[in-house]
C-alpha cells in the first residue's frame, strides 16, 4: 500500500497544495490532474523521494520512505518528464543501460520484444537522435515491460504519443493493475482504465 499523509508543498514563497492525503492499495490508480505549474511533477518526486515535503509523509508498507531506502526503490519504476536516454545510444543500447542501472540485467531478446511491443520493430539500432520525440517516449515507456515493480509512477506518460501508442500505455497500465500493481501518474489527456482509479487535482 502507498499512503501519502497531510503532504505540503512550497515552492519559494507559494504554497502549490496542503493537507494532501490518500491511500492506494493493490491494483488501484491514482490520476493526479491540475494545471502547468499546479505541482503535480512536485508530488511525483515526493512520492519517490527525491523532494521533501514541507511537511506531512509518505509511507510504503506501513514505512516511511525514507526510512526503507533501497528496500523501497527496488519496489519502484519511475519515469518522470525528461525521458533520460542517451542520444548516441541506440534504442535497445539504452534499454539494457537503464536495465543494468537498476540491477536487472536483460537479455537482447528481451529488449527487441518490450521495444516490438511499444511499436518500435526495426527501430532497434537506430541512435536516439534519429527518433521522433514520441519514438523516444516509446523507448523510455518500455521499461514498463521489462522492470518488474510493484509500484509505477508515470509523469505525463501519454505526451508525444500517438493514439495508438497512447491505446498501448493504457493497456500495459491495465495489466499491472490486473496483477496486484499500484500506479500514480499524471496526465492532461483523458484516460480510461478497466482497474480501480481515483482522482486528485492539485494547486485548486
Amino acid at each position: 500500500m502507498l499512503e501519502a499523509i497531510n503532504l505540503d508543498c512550497v515552492r519559494g514563497e507559494r504554497r502549490l497544495f496542503h493537507n494532501l492525503s490518500f491511500q492506494l492499495k493493490a491494483g488501484e490508480c491514482l490520476l493526479v490532474r491540475g494545471e502547468n505549474g499546479s505541482g503535480k511533477t512536485s508530488l511525483l518526486r515526493m512520492l519517490v523521494g527525491l523532494t521533501p515535503a514541507a511537511f506531512g509523509a509518505v509511507h510504503w508498507q506501513g514505512s516511511l520512505i525514507m526510512e526503507l531506502g533501497d528496500e523501497y526503490r527496488r519496489e519502484l519504476l519511475y519515469c518522470g518528464h525528461p525521458l533520460g536516454l542517451k542520444d548516441d545510444l541506440s534504442a535497445a543500447e539504452n534499454l539494457i543501460s537503464s536495465m543494468a542501472l537498476a540491477d536487472e540485467p536483460v537479455t537482447e531478446d528481451a529488449v527487441y520484444e518490450a521495444l516490438g511491443q511499444a511499436g518500435l520493430q526495426g527501430r532497434e539500432h537506430l541512435s536516439v537522435r534519429a527518433l521522433s520525440q514520441g519514438q523516444k517516449r516509446r523507448v523510455n515507456l518500455a521499461r514498463l515491460l521489462l522492470q518488474k515493480r510493484a509500484l509505477w509512477v508515470l509523469d505525463e506518460p501519454l505526451t508525444a504519443l500517438d493514439t495508438q501508442a497512447s491505446q498501448w500505455v493504457v493497456r500495459v497500465i491495465d495489466q499491472h493493475l490486473s496483477e496486484g500493481g499500484i500506479v500514480v501518474l499524471t496526465t492532461h489527456q483523458d484516460l480510461t482504465l478497466a482497474g480501480t482509479a481515483h482522482v486528485i487535482r492539485v494547486g485548486v
